[in-house]
């Protein structure tokens, strides 16, 4: 039988939180409340989007995106601190995760392999001029209908699974 390691989070400011998510929009906030991974990814996160602002093919997508994602990261961070000084005040003790990065497809799926196979050959085929980047992000909806498809399929088959 696993023994539970139960920590009780110091109270965090949701003030700072907002202070440091505003002034420094790359996982500031998150490193303040104890969130390093999440932090990472939205440094990440954040480099990608400004790297990207230099493309003028992708404005004004991504400059939407990115503004977007700056007062998310702040609200987040706010919300986050508040939960955490609730589970404090109510005296309710957090047992303390491993915290991982989200498992979004089941394991074994052969779809998500696929279209990641698939994205690599279309950008290494970028890469070598022999489509152009242009046609690539003319493109990207096709991904989300792609995406779509397989989600109803997957319906489809439990609903007709759950009949028999």
């Amino acid at each position: 039988m696993e023994e539970k390691v139960v920590v009780t989070r110091q109270p965090k400011s949701p003030a700072l939180a907002g202070i440091l998510s505003f002034f420094f929009p790359f996982g500031v906030g998150a490193f303040y409340n104890s969130q390093p991974i999440k932090g990472f990814i939205y440094l990440l996160l954040f480099a990608a989007l400004v790297t990207m602002q230099s493309n003028g093919e992708v404005q004004p997508f991504v400059g939407i995106l990115l503004g977007g994602f700056y007062i998310y990261q702040i609200i987040e961070s706010i919300n986050t601190s508040k939960s955490i000084n609730r589970r404090a005040l109510t005296g309710e003790e957090v047992e303390k995760e491993k915290e991982e990065l989200p498992e979004f497809v089941k394991t074994g799926s052969v779809f998500w392999g696929i279209v990641l196979l698939a994205l690599g050959v279309i950008l290494l085929l970028a890469n070598f001029d022999v489509i152009s980047y242009e046609t690539v992000f003319d493109f990207w909806p096709v991904a989300i209908i792609v995406v779509g498809v397989k989600l109803v399929a997957d319906y489809v088959v439990k609903k007709n699974g759950s009949r028999s």
